[in-house]
């Protein structure tokens, strides 16, 4: 007990206060000039995420699977003040056009500084029975083509000292019923891109990694999908949005959006990083440094 008050609790106190803290703030101009992919961008979060970047002064490059709703958001966002906009319809169930959309958009800007992951495949509350091909699917759209897009961006990012910007749920953190294909998925995210942003990081990569965990948000699909199951409040898409990009353009590891401000001190989980912490000191990383 006398080691743990001497020590440990200190060292806890000092790991919090430094992992929660941030000594920039959040300014507009940041995203300037920025080149900017949003996936998912023809409605809901990616669509205000590309109207905030626009009144910005971003570049923007906009998918989903709609032309027509493109058009019309690369036309608001050009409205709004966007540097360049332009959208390349198509689906992430397909890898091919997920890898060459990628290439397409780094040539339409000039480059890429900021990919943003924000697309997922419909998703309906049932019971899990024996639904192995919506397991299969939910895991190549939600996740699988995250990994195919960021893996293309990445020569970009390496370049600009950009950042990744992915977009989770707190069904990505904690169980939540009638969901198991889609929790998975968000699951999956957060243990390959955590993963891969420590590697970056004891591999002298300057790229970030934001992990953006949001709770209900206002889009129509989350309204249809919960209604008459869950009963709790949604938050705001617009105001959601702004807060993806503000956690982005600090670099932040993790945002939390939902409308209980105790959600990030509950699910950031200190003890979860404290260990992985400690348990990185027991690698040889003269194996990072020849990657």
């Amino acid at each position: 007990m006398a080691f743990m008050k001497k020590y440990l609790l200190p060292i806890l106190v000092l790991f919090l206060a430094y992992y929660y803290s941030t000594n920039e703030e959040f300014r507009p101009e940041m995203l300037q000039g920025k080149k900017v992919i949003v996936t998912g961008a023809s409605k809901g979060i990616g669509r205000e995420m590309a109207y905030h970047l626009s009144t910005m002064g971003a570049h923007v490059v906009l998918t989903a699977r709609s032309k027509e709703s493109l058009q019309k958001v690369v036309s608001r966002c050009l409205e709004l003040g966007a540097a360049s906009a332009h959208y390349i319809a198509g689906t992430m169930e397909d890898m091919t056009f997920a890898k060459q959309f990628v290439a397409e958009a780094g040539k339409l800007m000039g480059g890429l500084d900021m990919l943003i992951l924000n697309h997922i495949t419909n998703t309906s509350l049932t019971l899990f029975r024996d639904d192995i091909l919506s397991v299969r699917k939910t895991m190549e759209v939600n996740f699988f083509s995250y990994v195919v897009l960021s893996v293309a961006a990445l020569p970009m990012l390496k370049q600009s000292n950009g950042s990744i910007v992915v977009i989770s749920s707190l069904a990505g953190k904690m169980v939540h019923p009638l969901i198991a294909p889609y929790s998975a998925s968000k699951f999956a995210l957060d243990g390959f891109f955590s993963t891969i942003r420590k590697e970056y990081f004891l591999s002298n990569i300057n790229v970030s990694i934001t992990l953006c965990v949001l709770g209900l948000i206002d889009t129509d699909a989350a309204m249809e999908a919960v209604s008459g199951i869950i009963n709790i409040q949604a938050s705001p898409k617009e105001e959601c949005a702004l807060e993806i990009i503000k956690g982005a353009a600090l670099r932040k590891e993790e945002v939390y959006y939902d409308n209980s401000r105790w959600t990030p001190i509950l699910l950031g989980n200190p003890g979860r990083k404290i260990m992985e912490f400690f348990t990185v000191k027991s690698y040889n990383l003269e194996k990072f440094a020849t990657n």
